[in-house]
């Protein structure tokens, strides 16, 4: 079987579809590479895996430069990803630059959570980048991630990562709780995306009556659009403490009691620490409590 002559006209016909039908390159393009992908992967089989090289000088001579031997492998990766995890070939907002940068990473259920981020957020190429070099796969528990992998329900807290990244572009050592809210704010949208999807920015030192003539300030006060609650953040530099969890419980109740609607989901509370301590959150009565550490970059 002659595999490069079909190669070459699939690509040939695809950079000429790029040309004309410009609404559908992303289509054509997944398409076309999947296709590509299977024949190289059988010729491989056929030939052996000098095959592809010689493919790839041949096509760089006759068509583009651009279908080097990286390529024409991720094109082969990207065709064995599709069969073996039976995932549509195609996807209205994944293009294969996404791809190309996905299918980099060695970790099957990493490349499935950035599938996922970049479907849910319809993250650019260039945010996906930067997802992927923050580690934000990493940074999710074990819970969420096989949540992720089997396609189960999530809960607001699930996607919150741990650590939480704040930006220091002044690269301070000592901060105080006021200096940690006033980076958050600076850099309110990248704080959001820390904690996950469907986050808004309510305000900054809520303020609440919790007895006669004393009031209390909520460091942030967020909401959740997708699930429907709000969302009480209290921030501290020393490790996690029984006490933080008391606090943040009475302002939780004063949400629900005074603020939220009748037909909102309860109000959820996080904890940002210097330093987690497992025990703290594991013997809090309230499950609706989580904490998670911060890092300053």
């Amino acid at each position: 079987m002659n595999y490069y002559n079909r190669i070459k006209t699939e690509l040939i016909n695809n950079e000429i579809n790029r040309k004309v039908k410009s609404y559908s390159i992303n289509k054509a393009d997944l398409k076309t590479y999947y296709n590509v992908g299977k024949m190289l992967s059988e010729a491989g089989k056929h030939y052996g895996d000098r095959i592809i090289q010689e493919y790839a000088k041949m096509l760089r001579n006759e068509l583009n430069k651009k279908y080097s031997v990286r390529v024409l492998y991720k094109m082969i990766k990207y065709y064995n990803y599709v069969t073996d995890e039976k995932v549509p070939t195609l996807s209205a907002k994944l293009s294969w630059s996404h791809y190309d940068e996905i299918l980099s990473l060695n970790d099957s259920n990493k490349i499935k959570y950035y599938i996922y981020l970049v479907e849910q957020k319809n993250l650019s190429v260039r945010q996906l980048r930067e997802r992927v070099r923050l580690n934000e796969y990493e940074r999710l528990d074990d819970k969420t991630k096989n949540k992720i992998l089997n396609q189960e329900n999530k809960s607001v807290t699930d996607l919150v990562k741990n650590p939480i990244i704040v930006k220091n572009n002044n690269n301070y050592e000592m901060i105080s709780e006021k200096l940690l809210k006033e980076l958050i704010i600076d850099d309110l949208e990248n704080f959001l995306e820390e904690l996950g999807v469907g986050f808004t920015f309510v305000k900054s030192e809520y303020k609440i009556k919790i007895e006669n003539n004393k009031y209390n300030y909520i460091d942030l006060l967020l909401y959740n659009i997708k699930y429907r609650c709000y969302v009480v953040i209290e921030l501290k530099i020393t490790e996690l403490k029984k006490e933080h969890t008391g606090q943040i419980m009475t302002y939780m109740n004063y949400i629900d009691e005074n603020v939220k609607m009748i037909d909102e989901n309860d109000t959820v509370g996080i904890i940002i620490c210097k330093q987690n301590n497992k025990y703290v959150i594991k013997y809090c009565s309230d499950n609706r409590i989580i904490a998670r550490e911060y890092e300053l970059r």
